[in-house]
């Protein structure tokens, strides 16, 4: 009886960072499922996906805002809004960076605007990640030097890949969060809906096979979902490039890269759904895609003219 007798908690954190910190890697960690796409390639994370993560009583509704970067074309300066919007939004934020980089330029900047970004006395954590790329000696210092820089609530040590010290991270923000009713039900992984998810996964498989420049050149839209009587879903998705050279590219040779990718992406789909998945993908020129209102509005992001 006495569980039930536990106040709930609920509340919002932001993860912050620089690009390939670890944020969506920890983020999957926390809530047990793979929701944010996790490639090596920096910018991947578009939309403030959100995962949600029980402990005990508390629900903590994860913000995985996109990279903070400097950034220089109007697309890179929607995300940047987003993730500093999310974050002032946030009951917590988490600073994350990386054990082996240190106290880095953008980490640095990053700092700095918190202090103007966010409104003051919210609770800011330190986590600093990779813990295991980096000698003992060396994470004194570096915690040392990261809350002389700032004073953060609290410091943890932990690696996102191996799950060190993450749990003691969650226990934390559960118990820091505001008591109140949950937002969503228990068994929701995440409010991002499926149809953004089947995208972000097709995105993340393009993403991985392509070289340098593309990925950034294209997005993938999910057109039609179809779940059929036997169970089964039919997803259609359009995959957008700038230039015709682009179509090319993503096709390969013989349509086999996006062959390729189709399979790769309905197979995790597959998994992540729990069942049978029909994919099927088809490249779409489209010049200005980078500067159309409702391709941002699908990523979460705000559009605002003369940006």
């Amino acid at each position: 009886m006495a569980e039930a007798e536990q106040k709930t908690r609920a509340g919002f954190v932001a993860l912050i960072g620089e690009p390939n910190a670890g944020k969506s890697t920890l983020l999957n960690r926390m809530v047990g499922a793979k929701v944010s796409i996790v490639t090596h390639k920096v910018q991947t994370t578009r939309a403030r996906i959100r995962g949600i993560a029980m402990e005990g009583a508390a629900q903590i509704v994860f913000v995985d805002t996109p990279g903070l970067f400097r950034p220089r074309r109007r697309l890179d300066r929607a995300m940047v809004k987003a993730a500093w919007g999310g974050a002032a939004d946030a009951d917590i934020v988490v600073l994350l960076i990386e054990a082996h980089r240190g106290l880095t330029d953008g980490a640095r900047a990053i700092i700095e605007r918190i202090a103007e970004e966010l409104p003051k006395g919210k609770p800011v954590a330190l986590a600093i990640n990779k813990i295991d790329r980096v000698k003992a000696e060396a994470l004194l210092a570096l915690t040392e030097e990261m809350n002389a820089a700032f004073p953060f609530e609290k410091t943890f040590l932990i690696s996102a890949e191996r799950g060190h010290g993450v749990e003691d991270l969650k226990a934390w923000l559960g118990a820091e969060l505001p008591e109140g009713p949950w937002f969503y039900p228990e068994d929701q992984i995440a409010d991002l809906p499926l149809r953004m998810i089947a995208a972000e996964i097709t995105r993340e498989k393009l993403t991985l096979r392509l070289h340098e420049e593309l990925p950034y050149q294209l997005t993938v839209e999910t057109e039609r979902w179809e779940d059929k009587p036997d169970g089964s879903a039919r997803v259609d998705q359009l995959v957008y490039v700038a230039r015709d050279g682009h179509k090319g590219i993503v096709l390969g040779h013989r349509g086999e890269t996006i062959k390729a990718v189709g399979q790769a992406a309905r197979t995790e789909l597959t998994e992540f759904l729990g069942r049978p998945v029909h994919l099927f993908l088809q490249v779409k020129v489209r010049p200005n895609w980078l500067e159309e209102k409702e391709r941002y509005s699908e990523m979460g992001l705000e559009f605002r003219d003369g940006d």
